[in-house]
């Protein structure tokens, strides 16, 4: 696995890498927001490690670019930032990013945020089925979402997410649910995340603005067709 660490602080770039090559994985260390964009965009790359705060463009403009561009929209991308604002780790989520890691923090929890998104690509490339739900089809095998047979760019957390809840169609599901199986382990950075990737898919698939109904204080149920 070929994994992209965005990071200008030397210091914490070596510290990344240290713990990527022990968990098995190759990183490519990019200390600047046009350097990483022009690697992912030439370059395998299987997930991406992105600082908020880079020289050049930042991590947001980064996020934002690679999720405008079909060839590297559905690359997972971790955001890790100095800020621990609600605000800004919305601002992330918004712009595209999967996941939100606030400095300073554990390399080993970093590690198995990445496993985490990792495992769920894994699993759904290996699955050949296609989900529907009216004008929406996902198909699991060629990871891609249409909807009324139009593409549509979702990032891997908004496909994966948009998977388990046709999987459990009909069924009402918690937030703290969402965040244990769609996210991979027990996060911790509140059930916001989940709100804010349910905006965005009603957003992109504009079905699911009545499909998919918010149950108060609990969490969402996709309606049965």
């Amino acid at each position: 696995m070929h994994i992209l660490v965005a990071e200008d602080d030397r210091d914490i770039a070596e510290l990344l890498s240290h713990f990527l090559k022990k968990s098995g994985w190759t990183p490519h260390v990019a200390a600047g927001g046009d350097e990483a964009l022009a690697y992912a965009r030439t370059h395998p790359v299987d997930a991406i490690v992105l600082d908020l705060m880079l020289p050049g463009l930042d991590g947001l403009e980064v996020c934002r670019l690679l999720r405008a561009d079909r060839e590297t929209a559905a690359i997972p991308i971790i955001m890790l930032t100095a800020r621990a604002e609600e605000s800004d780790r919305i601002r992330g989520l918004e712009t595209g990013a999967d996941d939100y890691v606030a400095k300073p923090f554990s390399p080993s929890e970093l590690v198995a945020r990445i496993r985490a998104v990792l495992r769920r690509t894994r699993r759904t490339a290996g699955s050949d089925a296609v989900l529907r739900f009216g004008t929406i089809a996902v198909d699991l095998a060629r990871h891609t979402v249409t909807d009324e047979g139009r593409p549509v760019a979702l990032t891997a957390k908004e496909f994966v997410l948009l998977q388990y809840l046709l999987e459990h169609r009909g069924r009402v599901v918690s937030r703290d649910r969402l965040l244990t199986d769609v996210w991979g382990y027990q996060y911790t950075g509140g059930t916001r995340t989940v709100d804010v990737h349910i905006r965005r898919l009603r957003q992109k698939l504009p079905p699911l603005v009545d499909g998919l109904v918010t149950v108060k204080q609990f969490g969402y149920r996709l309606v049965d067709e």
